[in-house]
């Protein structure tokens, strides 16, 4: 146990950000740099070193909590990272990115804030990328087996790495220009600056693994080619079929999805373009859905100099604290307050939209281009959502952004078709145990497979998956698997 008494002694703190009138105006992180490593070995010490530490169960890759939190407070940092990295493949992403549904089940949370767990391990692995502690683990031989991975997002990468370093000759194929998926243009630049990414797709070349963009499966390279030329095929291609809003004044000009409108904002930021061709430069600005994509479309449109900016939310506004029916060691549906909504702007729960209204077309254009959008408040009856009446109103709208998930992985490039999966009740493709489609040699992992889901699911299915493969191509596997395709998270 690294501090006994640290739970007792130690309050909980967490990294400090930049203000916020200095960090609207660039795209950097929000985090002040070097923040946390003065503070992150006494936080590492209020870690309990539970004899059962249910931040295992919180977190899918089951990673070693108590132990790189022992190692951090003692500032044993090259043991830190081995830990870290003994279960997680990127843990300078989940760091960044991922809402910590370990520190939800953390033990001390039962009665006073959690361990900083994801503060603790973002230290950890910067740390060790500045102490040359990252190093490239190509194999020692190969094993002659090729195996092609469709999507650069997270579980693509983290199976590609895995795969790579089993002996496989692993090529990772992307239809964007760049490699990284969601991590590279659907998370902003100020929640996760693409160097981290960068020098993660370095270390994989350095082990082994191909890269190849701009290479859409399905319409450049079709499915049974694909087949032919590599032994085994994982398909993680994620669940990137936006969830619509099919009310009037949906076809005017102004109304984008949110995965239309962020990955042109990080294409400024990457030189591509100098502004963005859907930019919130002095508009009213509406983001519709309540979740960590809209939290994004709102850090965007204050930096892009936004006039107003509202978030709509058609669920209730949840509690601060836990509700008596999501106990501990749950993950809770908790009200947040992200960097974000720390900037500015004004948040609308249980309203629902009925219509857009918009300005007549001008000469060249089909439609016109939005100017407002009516809402209603809803609430809950007898488990359904009903309209109140006489809640009505108007707000101005120059830009909405819909943000309200995603239902499942594309259907219309051919690749499902091509390769003749089977899909499951959820539109999702559908996986045996070993993570293995109905088609012989092709596997899936992600949110192709299991839907929209958080990035540590998507690390723990690329591992998982990678597993599967590896049994398929050898006849049996050491890499790990830490979750099955039944896993779910840790709720009530």
């Amino acid at each position: 146990m690294a501090d006994p008494k640290g739970f007792l002694t130690t309050g909980r703190e967490v990294a400090k950000t930049r203000p916020v009138g200095e960090r609207v105006k660039d795209w950097n992180e929000v985090y002040v740099p070097g923040s946390l490593l003065p503070v992150i070995s006494k936080q590492a010490g209020r870690c309990m070193d539970c004899g059962i530490p249910f931040c295992h169960n919180g977190c899918p890759l089951g990673n070693l909590i108590p132990e790189w939190n022992d190692y951090a407070y003692r500032e044993d940092w090259t043991a830190a990272s081995e830990r870290l990295h003994a279960t997680n493949n990127f843990p300078e992403f989940t760091g960044r990115l991922c809402p910590a549904p370990c520190e939800s089940a953390c033990v001390l949370g039962i009665n006073q804030p959690a361990v900083t767990i994801k503060n603790v391990e973002v230290s950890i692995i910067d740390k060790a990328w500045d102490s040359g502690d990252v190093t490239p683990q190509p194999p020692e031989r190969l094993s002659g087996k090729t195996v092609a991975v469709i999507g650069s997002g997270p579980a693509g990468l983290a199976a590609a790495q895995q795969l790579t370093r089993a002996g496989h000759t692993v090529a990772v194929f992307e239809r964007a220009d760049r490699i990284g998926g969601l991590l590279r243009y659907g998370i902003p630049e100020f929640k996760m600056e693409k160097s981290h990414i960068n020098r993660r797709i370095e270390q994989m070349r350095a082990e082994g693994t191909k890269f190849r963009t701009e290479v859409e499966i399905g319409k450049d390279i079709d499915a049974a080619g694909l087949r032919r030329r590599y032994d085994a095929v994982v398909i993680a291609a994620g669940a990137t079929v936006s969830r619509d809003l099919p009310v009037p004044g949906r076809e005017l000009n102004g109304v984008h999805f949110a995965m239309e409108y962020l990955p042109l904002a990080n294409k400024v930021q990457e030189g591509d373009l100098t502004v963005s061709p859907i930019t919130a430069e002095g508009k009213h600005v509406v983001v519709i859905g309540g979740g960590d994509t809209g939290a994004d479309c709102v850090g965007t449109a204050h930096r892009q100099g936004a006039l107003s900016v509202t978030q709509l939310e058609i669920m209730p506004r949840p509690g601060e604290d836990r509700n008596a029916d999501q106990p501990w060691p749950t993950f809770p549906m908790l009200y947040k307050v992200t960097s974000a909504h720390e900037e500015g702007g004004e948040r609308v729960y249980s309203v629902s939209t009925t219509h857009f209204e918009g300005s007549a077309p001008e000469e060249g254009q089909t439609v016109g281009n939005v100017q407002a959008l009516h809402l209603v408040e809803v609430e809950f009856k007898d488990g359904k959502l009903e309209q109140k009446p006489g809640t009505e109103r108007r707000i101005p709208a120059q830009l909405v952004t819909l943000a309200m998930g995603f239902t499942g992985t594309d259907r219309t490039n051919g690749l499902v078709q091509q390769f003749g999966l089977e899909l499951d009740g959820r539109g999702n493709v559908a996986r045996d145990a070993d993570f293995a489609t109905n088609v012989d040699g092709v596997f899936v992992a992600g949110d192709a497979g299991r839907g929209q889901s958080l990035i540590v699911w998507a690390i723990a299915e690329g591992r998982s998956a990678a597993r599967g493969v590896d049994r398929f191509l050898t006849g049996a596997s050491a890499l790990p698997a830490p979750i099955r395709p039944t896993d779910r998270s840790l709720v009530v």
